[in-house]
């Protein structure tokens, strides 16, 4: 008999190899031949091939975060979570050996199968959006920045804003960047419409965010803007969701998935969104307009206000549109005082939140930091787009803050009677000649800035208490961006499995080192065989000391800042009498792993209620060069599923024969 799994976890870290590691351990002992793939944070490995998938009995998949299922249409599959593949392998196998297991069709599952894939993990809310920014996210960062460098090196001021010359060089890179934008909501609608109802959902979100960010399908000059494609997205997921349960004769089952979901799917999104949701949008922002233009010579305060607030409302989006063409059109009229106080609130949401995520390491992670070097860069072009990103993940504290900050700005604009003379904003304008009373413009966005650093400060939670987007087991400061739902307490990263490019620090590299086992970052200094602490936070502090000891760290309250922070998200015992604290810190200076051993036991708050006697706390550098490290929570998760193995390291007497076993870990 043949048994092909997967094993996945949201951080592939961990639990992603002690699942498979398990898995194979109980099919070897059971005399069945078994292949396990690993989808990890390091990629898909040890691929199952399709004719492995033919010839296989049965699949299991322990996983808790969305796995496609398409490959495995016809074929016995078992869905579990991820702890039930390090718990339960024994089990798993033998149902698959029973037949105890549904067939997967395509376009629909059994009751056995959907009852366990829908057990309660996360807010699906969330996840389903958080599948779709992670995706979103290198689309604005391209598309900015591609806008940005144009703007500031080929931009020329004019009567009709700031221009880049056609024809030239520069023209076509801001081509190519707003070629990336207008992916950007189509991109986000798409893969939420994934998310909920798997590959059939992808062509109708996509559909239906086109059409929800192009106006000219329902009247409107603006468009529907990202929310819009959140909710096409979620229309086109939930109608295909919809579809998908129907039942259906044999006949139609093998086209439901490509030719009569994504068909009939984007036709309905289409449709409400052309006749139903799309028109009432317009007039509404046909009466908006219209509203603003009477509303001069009655109250500039007020009517600073009210741009502000809609210039930051949906960063961009059709509110934004409103405004700023509002705006451009007075500066038509010769009136460049209603372009100031637009020009500073443009650019106040980007750069606090890239401010605010660079300087605040309690509320946000270190994946959001090294966004906010990009959004912040965005804000001093004026690109409000920048800070989507933060506001689609925490829209109750971000959207508010932001908009608060962006009109306290837009007054202090107008009582500065600051005008811009070219239909853009930010501090690009300021610096090329276009804003008068420049020395106001940049008290107006220094001052808004503040505001909403200071107030998204207060309202946004600590990220250790925050239960969102990656899972607990991640090395902390590594998020993977597409970070998709775990049973676990998890971080508010976000941007998510989906960054690769911010993933694991790896923005700001150090010199890489290259770890082929275990002792390649662990001495006899780093051993410790008689820890003293009887509480988890005083042997956290112990080890941590010797990390100070041996010069591997330089300041021991930093590093466990972010030790603490970490096991506040979810502890790190993971059973069998071992916890593995790990954290990556600025403090770190080269990677290293301390041994230590309480042989009476420890509290730990450990998975399986056991008293943790083996303990390694990996120290990762803040920027190190490659993900390397890792590979060291792989190599760890697999050796100490072996039980002669802690067995031998819990009767070690000296350093050297600790060494020695430790040396096996590769």
């Amino acid at each position: 008999m043949k048994i092909l799994a997967i094993t996945s976890c949201p951080n592939g870290i961990a639990h992603t190899y002690m699942a498979a590691e398990n898995l194979q351990k109980a099919a070897a002992k059971l005399g069945i031949e078994m292949k396990v793939e690993t989808q990890g944070s390091i990629g898909i490995e040890n691929q199952l091939t399709e004719q492995e998938i033919r010839e296989a009995d049965g699949i299991i998949i322990a996983a808790d975060k969305t796995v496609v299922k398409d490959r495995f249409v016809g074929k016995k599959l078992l869905v579990v979570g991820v702890q039930d593949g390090i718990r339960r392998p024994e089990e798993l196998i033998q149902r698959v050996m029973k037949g105890d297991v549904p067939v997967y069709e395509a376009q629909s599952r059994s009751a056995e199968g959907s009852t366990e894939e829908k057990k309660p993990k996360q807010n699906p809310i969330y996840r389903h959006l958080m599948n779709g920014v992670s995706y979103m996210v290198p689309f604005i960062v391209i598309g900015g920045l591609l806008i940005a460098i144009a703007l500031t090196i080929g931009g020329e001021k004019t009567p009709g804003g700031l221009v880049i010359p056609d024809g030239s060089f520069w023209k076509t890179i801001q081509d190519i960047g707003s070629a990336s934008f207008t992916f950007m909501v189509p991109i986000l609608a798409g893969f939420i419409a994934m998310s909920i109802a798997d590959r059939p959902g992808l062509a109708p979100g996509m559909i239906g965010g086109f059409i929800a960010a192009n106006g000219s399908f329902y009247g409107s000059e603006a468009g529907a803007g990202f929310i819009g494609g959140i909710i096409a997205g979620f229309l086109a997921g939930y109608v295909a969701l919809g579809i998908r349960k129907m039942k259906v004769g044999r006949a139609l089952q093998p086209i439901m998935p490509i030719i009569i979901i994504p068909v009939l799917s984007s036709l309905i999104v289409g449709l409400i969104f052309v006749f139903v949701i799309g028109a009432p949008i317009a007039q509404l922002f046909e009466a908006l307009t219209g509203w603003l233009a009477g509303m001069q010579g009655t109250s500039s305060i007020l009517l600073a206000l009210i741009l502000g607030a809609m210039i930051s409302f949906d960063m961009g989006g059709p509110v934004n549109k409103v405004a700023f063409l509002f705006g451009s059109a007075m500066i038509g009229e010769g009136n460049y005082e209603i372009m100031g106080p637009i020009a500073v609130a443009i650019c106040i949401p980007p750069i606090a939140m890239g401010l605010a995520a660079m300087i605040n390491k309690r509320k946000f992670a270190p994946s959001e930091r090294e966004a906010g070097k990009a959004t912040f860069t965005m804000g001093l072009f004026g690109i409000t787009e920048g800070a989507i990103p933060f506001a689609a993940q925490d829209p109750l504290r971000v959207i508010p803050s932001i908009m608060v900050g962006s009109m306290v700005g837009s007054v202090i604009a107008m009582l500065g009677n600051v005008g811009d003379r070219v239909a853009h904003g930010g501090p690009i304008v300021a610096v090329l000649g276009a804003v008068d009373h420049v020395f106001m413009f940049f008290i107006a966005v220094i001052i808004g800035v503040a505001v909403t650093v200071v107030m998204v400060s207060l309202l946004k939670k600590d990220i250790a208490t925050v239960d969102t987007a990656v899972a607990g087991e991640v090395i902390s400061g590594n998020s993977a961006a597409v970070a998709k739902p775990s049973a676990t307490t998890i971080t508010a990263a976000e941007l998510s499995a989906s960054t690769a490019a911010i993933n694991h620090g790896s923005a700001v590299p150090s010199q890489a080192v290259h770890i082929k086992k275990l002792t390649d970052i662990v001495t006899m200094d780093l051993i410790n065989l008689d820890l003293e602490g009887t509480t988890k936070d005083a042997v956290i502090d112990e080890m941590i000391g010797v990390l100070v000891g041996t010069g591997t760290v330089s300041s021991a309250s930093d590093f466990k800042q972010v030790i603490s922070a970490r096991e506040q998200e979810s502890s790190t015992g993971i059973g069998m009498n071992i916890a593995i604290p790990h954290g990556k810190s600025e403090a770190v200076l080269k990677p290293s792993v301390v041994f230590g051993i309480k042989r009476s036991g420890v509290d730990w708050e450990s998975l399986d209620g056991s008293e943790t006697k083996l303990i390694f706390m990996i120290a990762v550098p803040r920027n190190s060069k490659d993900n390397t490290h890792l590979k060291v929570l792989q190599m760890l998760s697999r050796k100490l599923m072996d039980d002669h193995f802690r067995e031998a390291l819990l009767a070690v007497t000296t350093k050297e024969e600790a060494y020695q076993l430790l040396d096996q870990v590769h």
